[in-house]
Parts: C-alpha cells; sequence; structure tokens
C-alpha cells in the first residue's frame, strides 16, 4: 500500500550566503537541535569533511544530510539540508543544489550586510522558484547592524520587517523559529509517485572501495535496490546495487520515494559517466523526458600540471584519476612541453579552484608540481574559416593564417562602500573593463556592474580589489561570450630558443609592458652560466624586450706577472673562443621560480 500523504512532512531547503557569513555553522546547530548527531561526535563546520575546507574555511564541495524535527503541532517532519560551497567558482555546484530544493535559507551577516554572492545566488535560487526565507545572522556580534540589513533584504526582496529572522549560528540564538518557519513557510515536494523515475543527479563523491556514489532528488517514482537504471544524457545503464538517505553517514533503505532525498551506488569507478546535472530513470519503464537544466560543466581557466621530476608522470597521472572522481568539475589532457617533459593540460572553474586542486595533489597524494601561467580558453578563426579553440599558447594558429581571434568577456558585480568608487573605477578601467551601471543599494552600499575580459581577471584581479578597498568589496561574476580581441602570442626566448612553458596569449596594448617585466624577472631568477644569456621576448619575429645576462669570468691572466702583453692577449682570445663554443651547446636551466615568477610580476 503506497501512502500518498507521507510526502507532505517532507521539506527539501538549503542555506544560500555570501562566503563567511555562517552557512555551516548554522547548519551544525541545526544538526544539533535535531538530534541529528551525538554531542560526542560534534565539531565546528561537521559537514566540511575536508581538511582544506575547514582551514580555508570554506565549503569546496555540497553537503546534503536528512534531519527529523517534531514540529509544534506534534507532526514529525523530515528536512533534507543540503549545505551549499559560497565561493564564485563554484556556483554550477550552488545552481544544481538549488533545483532539488523547493525553499532556500537567504543567511546575511548583520555586521557585513548583503554582499555580492547573496545576491547572485539569491537570483538563481528565484530563477528555480523557491521559498525563501531571509535570516540575519550573527545578531550577538558587536558590530551587528540589524536594523540596517532588515532595510537591505525589504529593499532586494520586497519582505515585510516580520518574515525577516533573527539568529545566531554560534550560540544558537532564533534556531527553533528558523525550523518552524522552514515547516510552515517552504511547500512540500510535488510530484507523482506512480510516473515513471525522474531523479536529478546533485553532487556525486568516489569512494575507493565501492566506486561512485551519486546525490539524487527524486521529483516522480521511486527507486529500489536492484532496479536497473539508466543516466539519460549518457545512455548508460547499471543495476541499483545500494539505495538510500543521507544521514551523518549513509542509511541504506529497500527504496527511496518521490519528493525524497537519497544516494544511489552502482559500482561506477568511471567520473565521465556520472555527470551533475543529469537525470536518473529505470530502463525498463524510462521517463520521456529528462529534468531541465543540464549542462556540461565549463572551464573557465586553463594551466599545465607537471610532475617536478618526470619519472614521476604515471604516478601523476594515477593521482589526476582519483582527484576528477571526487571533483567532476576538474578536467584533464595530455601535455607534452620541450622545457617540462609530459603533464597535463588541465581546465579549472576559476583560481580557487585552481590552487585547491594543486594543495589536493600535494597534500592527499603527496605530488609536487610545476603549475604553469594560467591562461583562459580563445577563439581563433583562421583565414580558410576554420574555428580552432585554443586552451593553450601552444595551440595558436601562425599570425599569417590568422583572421581574428575571440576571448571570452564576464559582467562582474562588485559591492562596496562610497568612499572605494574610484578605486575600483581605476582597476576595473586599466583592466580593459567597460562600466555598465552604478546604482546605490543603500546609502552605504554601491553596486558596481562592468563587463570585463576573463583574461584581466584571471591573475590578481581579486587580491587587488580587496587591497584597494581595504576588504569591502565583494566581487562575483557570469560568462557573457565572447567577443573580437587584438590577442598575441608571446614567447620568451633564451639564447634564441623558445621556453614555451612562459609563452601566454596576451593583449597587444599589455605585451610590451608584460614582455619587459618578464625579461627584468627572468634576468633575477636564472643562475648566471659561463656564457651571456640573452633573455627576449617576441611578438612573431618581433622583439619587444631584451634582457642580457653577462657571463661569469674566470681571471685567466691571473698567473702572469709581467712579460709580454702578447701572452696575456692570446689567453683571453683562447678564453673568448671556449666561452663562444659553450654558449652554442651551454643549456639554460629554467628553475621552478620562474614560472611562477609570470604569476607574481605586479609584486
Amino acid at each position: 500500500m503506497i501512502d500518498f500523504n507521507y510526502m507532505k512532512n517532507i521539506r527539501n531547503f538549503c542555506i544560500i550566503a555570501h562566503i563567511d557569513h555562517g552557512k555551516s555553522t548554522l547548519a551544525d546547530r541545526l544538526l544539533q537541535f535535531t538530534d541529528t548527531i551525538s554531542e560526542r561526535d560534534m565539531q565546528a563546520q561537521v559537514l566540511d569533511d575536508m581538511d582544506l575546507e575547514r582551514e580555508k574555511g570554506i565549503t569546496i564541495k555540497s553537503h546534503a544530510i536528512q534531519m527529523k524535527y517534531t514540529a509544534k503541532n506534534g507532526e514529525e517532519i523530515i528536512f533534507n539540508l543540503i549545505d551549499t560551497p559560497g565561493h564564485v567558482d563554484f556556483s554550477y555546484e550552488v545552481s544544481r543544489a538549488l533545483a532539488a530544493c523547493e525553499g532556500a535559507l537567504l543567511l546575511v551577516d548583520a555586521a557585513q550586510g548583503i554582499q555580492a554572492q547573496t545576491i547572485s545566488n539569491l537570483y538563481l535560487a528565484l530563477e528555480n522558484d523557491l521559498e525563501i526565507i531571509p535570516v540575519i545572522n550573527k545578531i550577538d556580534m558587536e558590530g551587528a547592524m540589524i536594523e540596517e540589513v532588515k532595510d537591505q533584504i525589504i529593499e532586494l526582496i520586497g519582505v515585510k520587517p516580520e518574515d525577516i529572522l533573527l539568529a545566531s549560528g554560534k550560540s544558537g540564538i532564533g534556531i527553533e523559529e528558523i525550523l518552524e518557519a522552514i515547516v510552515t513557510r517552504i511547500p512540500a515536494p510535488k510530484g507523482d509517485i506512480e510516473a515513471p523515475l525522474q531523479a536529478l543527479i546533485f553532487d556525486s563523491v568516489f569512494n575507493s572501495f565501492r566506486g561512485i556514489i551519486a546525490y539524487f532528488r527524486i521529483f516522480n517514482g521511486t527507486i529500489r535496490k536492484g532496479d536497473k537504471i539508466r543516466f539519460v544524457n549518457t545512455g548508460m545503464e547499471y543495476e541499483a546495487a545500494e539505495v538510500g538517505i543521507l544521514g551523518m553517514g549513509l542509511i541504506p533503505k529497500d527504496k527511496v520515494m518521490c519528493g525524497d532525498v537519497g544516494y544511489i551506488i552502482t559500482g561506477i569507478k568511471n567520473a565521465k559517466e556520472v555527470k551533475v546535472g543529469d537525470t536518473i530513470t529505470l530502463a525498463n519503464n524510462p521517463s520521456e523526458t529528462a529534468i531541465d537544466g543540464f549542462e556540461e560543466v565549463k572551464p573557465m581557466v586553463f594551466a599545465g600540471i607537471f610532475p617536478v621530476v618526470t619519472e614521476d608522470f604515471e604516478e601523476l597521472r594515477d593521482c589526476m584519476d582519483k582527484l576528477q572522481l571526487n571533483d567532476a568539475s576538474l578536467t584533464y589532457e595530455l601535455e607534452t612541453s620541450q622545457a617540462l617533459g609530459f603533464g597535463f593540460r588541465c581546465g579549472f572553474l576559476g583560481m580557487l579552484h585552481m590552487e585547491i586542486i594543486q594543495e589536493r595533489l600535494e597534500r592527499e597524494f603527496n605530488q609536487t608540481v610545476i603549475t604553469t601561467v594560467p591562461n583562459v580558453g580563445f577563439i581563433a578563426h583562421d583565414t580558410k574559416e576554420k574555428v580552432i579553440i585554443v586552451n593553450n599558447p601552444s595551440e595558436m594558429p601562425d599570425p599569417t593564417k590568422l583572421e581574428r581571434i575571440e576571448e571570452p568577456f564576464i559582467r562582474a558585480q562588485i559591492i562596496t562602500k562610497p568612499d572605494y568608487i574610484g578605486n575600483i573605477m581605476t582597476l576595473c578601467l586599466g583592466k580593459r573593463g567597460i562600466l555598465l551601471n552604478q546604482s546605490y543599494l543603500t546609502t552605504t552600499r554601491v553596486e558596481l556592474i562592468f563587463e570585463l575580459p576573463l583574461t584581466e581577471i584571471v591573475f590578481d584581479f581579486y587580491d587587488k580589489l580587496k587591497s584597494q578597498t581595504r576588504g569591502y568589496a565583494s566581487f562575483d561574476y557570469n560568462p557573457i561570450g565572447f567577443r573580437d580581441s587584438d590577442i598575441v602570442k608571446m614567447d620568451i626566448l633564451l639564447n634564441g630558443e623558445k621556453v614555451d612553458a612562459l609563452s601566454a596569449l596576451i593583449h597587444r596594448n599589455r605585451a610590451h609592458d608584460f614582455g619587459r617585466k618578464l625579461c627584468e624577472k627572468l634576468k633575477e631568477l636564472l643562475p648566471r652560466q659561463q656564457f651571456m644569456i640573452a633573455i627576449q621576448a617576441a611578438i612573431g619575429a618581433k622583439i619587444v624586450a631584451r634582457e642580457t645576462i653577462s657571463a661569469m669570468r674566470k681571471d685567466v691572466t691571473a698567473k702572469c706577472y709581467g712579460g709580454d702583453i702578447s701572452r696575456k692577449r692570446k689567453l683571453l682570445e683562447k678564453q673568448k673562443e671556449g666561452k663562444k663554443r659553450m654558449r652554442q651547446i651551454g643549456n639554460v636551466e629554467v628553475p621552478q621560480e620562474a614560472f611562477l615568477a609570470v604569476l607574481r610580476l605586479d609584486d
């Protein structure tokens, strides 16, 4: 007998907020209040189970957990909480988590007010028709501006003042009010329990013993242990070896029904077969339609990762495979470099994602790697109207065969105090930005909208923005497509030989300045040799900058005390010949610091 009423006691919700507004801490209090976790197992940020997440104080992976709560009217309610990352690099994960929910807690820090990602995540939630419950967090802090933040929220989403909840994740104030609001204000899931199965995958993790564990939300139908299932977008079919719900661990069940959030284990070991945003259906009774919104994760930033010792390449390949199973948004392909040997060309969602992958390789897999200059993907059109995707400077077609090149642009949203508008304008316009809009959200907060080339924000934009505004600016962006641009490939030559790992794709206006700085930096970092080293920056055949490292000179005439000058001259001529020969066969070793120097040119 199927119970059609059980869905009315389910609430699926997530917590959205800017970084550091207290999402994970509030989730801890909700888990404690509903007795989902025992006092003995309790620790700060209990859902952030990666060391890196705890150290950096950010959520990298979204986490789902089920809680049971007895409401004031006596009914037992099942809560499915999906904790989402706050950083702009992981916005695709946030969008999938929102698609699996009916409501969201919009968390705003009482001391910091509304920030850029609060707004962008809110718009994502509104696009998914979610019920929004605004919560002002950290109300017990000394700098809390409760009334001001209330006004900001009312202006942003037009709610009544009494609908805004006040809470403190740290001290547990207002937790019961939040739970009651979830029960009364967030709608129960809708769906047909007897329709063909439709389940949305919103996350996946890799377990070295059991393969990939996919987390899903069921919109229609029921999934049972032993069912033959199909992934709609990949077309792959598997048997559901285990299904269940998500508590503090995995809790196996015989079936998971419509409206609920659960997990499935099928023994898949290949990350490419399970994609976040895909739809699961039954192989023998498939659903006619997939759930909307599936799209491939598009990397924004590309960089080469090479082992420090070339012999470690096979080991690094195994590590990259394992890492991709845990992080489906990482893409990589084989790459060879004359300077660095065999390695991988990797695609990342942003600079923070790149930094985290690098750290995880070092910590979890004990791999020390060299990362080349990050760059973005361009689209080149050659004279024969062929389109070439350029993710690497070496893929750039010859300038004589190049018709035009397009670079990716983003729409950036910056929220700051009015005092720093001038600094932000200078920074963004210096990065080839175009100001689209400037509006005051309140008297103390201004929103600036820019269009910027993604190339310009890849390196150090975020750090500079923080230092120019003393940390008071928040930044969020979304891609808006490709536009024609004057991009050139700049090569670095050492004694006439190209070092491919130092090549960069850069806008022509900045190439001379960039080349000069890079040559100066390399002059400092390259060790002196017994022969002269010429460092040159070149665009095509044109040299735009040059530095020279003079040779170390041994005093060959030291042993000549007096005597005929011709003897000294003979020794010097012999030395000159030797240096000339050495320069022809001598090798210039490029230390690792030189590759990293490119990232820190403005320091």
